[in-house]
């Protein structure tokens, strides 16, 4: 009997080397075996990737967390080698005879990859370094925000990685110089934005330095001696000094001399093939060929169907209805009965009304949901060296190993940007059941193959936060509360507005004050706001077009499976498939509720 298994044991033990060898050295026997042995090739080509995922960490591997990316010119060409390797490898399993999720899983596999693919014409194209995203404001975000500093081992890869900051920003300054050699320049306002920013940042002694600062804050929850502590934030001070410092010195040099190059203008037709450029970006987070001008007609059509819904509010509330909206809304925003105290105070009540929203919301939506994400959800300030560049607010997964909640960032840099009536349509897009229900629960999902957890496609990912804004309505969470359906639909209309705007920008050359003038007297937003958000569609094309394109996708898929499937139709059975399957282009998601509803149909006829 023991001769058996020893034997049968032997035997297991060669079939597993076989498998594991052909899986990381040939083309493996299965799709699935190659579709999680690039997900984790990807994964393992950033050790800041492992650090957000935590996914080594709770098995003892943690020598990842004292590295940071390879940021240079040559890792990036070897990576897209890699990624036509990769791309021609998958192509030779075939398509044909695919069905169900299998296929599904393919041709996602198959736009993701050759849209990375295409990508590289426009590698140069994007403003590498910009007021919303760079080394500069990334690196001290993920430090305070990511690394886990438990233990002396913590603390150390803390160090380390300081140390590595000035190869990380060489490497991004050599992308920024490329792109200058090509006639690719920011726009003034955004290189004087990040002068500002660098100076700002090295502008506190060393040791006020947050990424000082921070570590000594994680150093005092851990069980290590004082004199242990204090060794470790000397050692962060020196490394502080000697490479952090002087990379962003660097990189503030670059900056200053490339101010009197740059121009005023904000769209990206002033770039080389820029046109082109916007195309891509339109196809890239919509994941369908629209044009820019039915995206803009499209803005205009839903900023004049918005507006006349807030009309009739309005008018019931004894409003004047003589009253262009967008001034309505900045009455709204300057009324005491919507303001909260400009005081610290203020700002730790907004984060606790949050909550308390949050748990108004989770009362009202059994009608609509059957699942749930494991992760919890917390409610935090978006960071203070951050903020006056951040969005208004966004969201962070949780990590896979369950030591990170879902994080709900919010800004509180202009207190009165946060009235109180828009409160309830922020926490449904940002937590619940927006971004945290579908970003966590991707992550929890069980038997597709393992990119299909973390692929993102900001059109299904924004166009479903934004939709659950219109179903909260529907579910009667702005019942009695017509300020607060006010909110909602000035959340809608926001991102109908950046249709126009995006666009105009972008395609139609208008300028970076027309576009403000336009979101100011339309929206009535805050003009903080407003400035943040126009400043952020200039360096990030097309990405504001996804929220409202998908949005609008999801009420045509649920119309179309209402009208279809009759007295059949049950909401919570629509939401299970879209949320048990993850991110995805558009075209792929309608061709997945059509399966579901000729399913749906067949099972109960």
């Amino acid at each position: 009997m023991w001769k058996f298994i020893k034997y049968s044991l032997l035997a297991i033990l060669v079939a597993a080397t076989v498998l594991v060898t052909n899986a990381i050295w040939f083309k493996p026997f299965s799709i699935r075996v190659f579709y999680d042995r690039t997900m984790l090739e990807q994964a393992m080509e950033s050790p800041q990737t492992l650090t957000y995922l935590g996914l080594f960490d709770q098995f003892g591997i943690r020598g990842h967390n004292a590295e940071l990316d390879d940021t240079s010119i040559a890792k990036a060409d070897e990576g897209y080698a890699e990624l036509k390797e990769t791309y021609a490898t998958f192509q030779s399993y075939g398509r044909e005879g695919r069905e169900g999720q299998d296929l599904i899983s393919y041709d996602i596999f198959d736009y993701f990859l050759s849209q990375q693919i295409e990508g590289e014409k426009w590698r140069y194209h994007s403003y590498s370094v910009n007021q919303m995203t760079g080394p500069h404001v990334n690196l001290p975000s993920f430090m305070t925000d990511m690394h886990r500093v438990e233990d002396h081992e913590g603390a150390e890869h803390y160090v380390a990685r300081l140390q590595a900051f000035k190869p990380y920003f060489d490497g991004v300054l050599a992308k920024v110089d490329a792109s200058t050699e090509r006639g690719i320049i920011p726009p003034r306002f955004v290189v004087d934005a990040v002068i500002e920013q660098l100076q700002g940042f090295i502008s506190p002694a060393v040791a006020d330095n947050v990424l000082v600062t921070s570590l000594r804050d994680k150093l005092a929850k851990t069980e290590m001696s004082a004199a242990q502590q204090q060794e470790l934030v000397t050692q962060a001070e020196t490394a502080v000094r000697q490479q952090v410092y002087p990379a962003y010195r660097d990189m503030l040099g670059y900056f200053v001399a490339l101010a009197p190059k740059a121009t005023d203008d904000a769209g990206v037709w002033m770039l080389p093939n820029g046109d082109d450029y916007y195309a891509y970006q339109l196809k890239q987070f919509t994941t369908e060929d629209i044009s820019a001008d039915q995206v803009y007609q499209t803005g205009l059509d839903e900023v004049a169907r918005i507006h006349a819904e807030m009309r009739v509010i309005f008018d019931g509330l004894g409003y004047d209805s003589e009253t262009p909206i967008g001034t309505l809304l900045q009455q709204l925003n300057a009324d005491p009965r919507f303001l909260y105290e400009d005081s610290a105070a203020g700002r730790e009540q907004i984060l606790a009304d949050y909550t308390a929203i949050l748990g108004d919301i989770d009362k009202l939506i059994d009608p609509a949901f059957r699942k749930r994400p494991q992760a919890e959800l917390e409610v935090v300030r978006v960071p203070e060296y951050a903020e006056r560049n951040s969005a208004g607010a966004y969201y962070q997964a949780p990590s896979l190993d369950g030591s990170r909640p879902g994080r709900f960032y919010a800004n509180l840099y202009d207190i009165t940007a946060t009235p109180k009536y828009g409160m309830k349509t922020l926490a449904v897009h940002e937590g619940v059941p927006g971004h945290h229900y579908q970003i966590a629960l991707q992550q929890e999902m069980s038997g597709l193959p393992i990119f299909r957890s973390f692929v993102p496609f900001s059109v299904h990912t924004e166009g479903w936060a934004l939709y659950t804004e219109q179903l909260m309505a529907d579910l009667g969470f702005y019942q009695n509360d017509p300020y607060g359906n006010i909110g909602r639909l000035q959340a809608e209309l926001f991102r109908a507005i950046r249709l126009v705007v995006d666009t105009g920008m972008h395609a139609k050359r208008w300028t970076r004050d027309e576009a403000i003038d336009y979101m100011a007297a339309n929206g009535g937003m805050a003009m903080s706001d407003v400035v943040a958000e126009i400043e952020r569609y200039i360096v990030w094309p097309g990405q504001a077009v996804s929220y409202k394109m998908g949005m609008m996708k999801f009420v045509e898929l649920r119309e179309k499976a209402k009208r279809e499937l009759g007295d059949k139709f049950d909401i919570r059975d629509f939401h299970d498939v879209i949320l048990e399957s993850g991110s995805m282009p558009l075209p792929i998601l309608e061709r997945l509720i059509d399966e579901y509803i000729q399913q749906k149909a067949a099972t109960a006829a």
